[in-house]
């Protein structure tokens, strides 16, 4: 077993819908899938990588995935147990949402997110909740995510959602939003949906002007 790799950012692909990393290690050059979002923080061509891997064997040929930490790879090998979802699945939710954020979403069986993935439908993010939700619960203490507590309360915050999804916001975007409109504006909880809705897209509307 392949438990991260250590080194030179050789060169780094899209290959259909598939991030490709090649990571040079002792003068040997690995590729790795990877996920979109792990490309932000890799430093250029030339400088010095650790990531953080999963091999597979499928029809006897092995395929490398690569992450950014053993968390982000560990959540990735829970979403490969649920029925009928594949690497290409589980590195689509990977990089729809941040870490605590896709994690929250299965435990509170929020599908209203997890459809936001490329290639995830309804009745898919019902299977993830149903089959990773009591799992996730006792792995997120061990893997030290907090409970989000911002936000707006549970019965408005799919309303809330929905509404920003439909304007064309990323979930990335919605979830960054709501926290900050709970966190450093302090709107309450259960504040009216349409409160929620207007400081949100306020926020986000800041955050477009100045390149967020």
């Amino acid at each position: 077993m392949i438990s991260y790799l250590k080194g030179i950012v050789a060169g780094i692909q899209t290959i259909g819908n598939r991030v490709v990393l090649t990571l040079e290690v002792n003068g040997l050059g690995y590729d790795l899938q990877v996920p979109q979002r792990l490309v932000q923080q890799l430093p250029d061509s030339g400088g010095v990588a650790q990531i953080f891997t999963h091999l597979q064997i499928r029809e006897e040929i092995p395929f490398l995935y690569g992450f950014a930490s053993p968390a982000e790879r560990d959540l990735f090998r829970h979403l490969l147990t649920v029925s009928g979802i594949g690497a290409a699945l589980a590195i689509a939710l990977l990089d729809t949402l941040e870490l605590p954020d896709l994690v929250q979403a299965i435990v509170a069986a929020n599908t209203q997110v997890l459809i936001q993935a490329p290639g995830v439908g309804k009745k898919t993010a019902e299977r993830i909740c149903l089959e990773l939700k009591s799992k996730l619960i006792e792995w997120r203490k061990s893997a030290g995510f907090f409970v989000a507590t911002g936000g707006p309360a549970p019965g408005i915050l799919e309303e809330v959602q929905m509404t920003l999804f439909a304007l064309g916001y990323t979930a990335h975007e919605v979830s960054h939003a709501l926290h900050v409109v709970s966190e450093e504006i302090g709107l309450p909880k259960d504040a009216y949906v349409e409160d929620w809705i207007k400081q949100a897209i306020a926020h986000l509307s800041s955050s477009e002007q100045v390149g967020y």
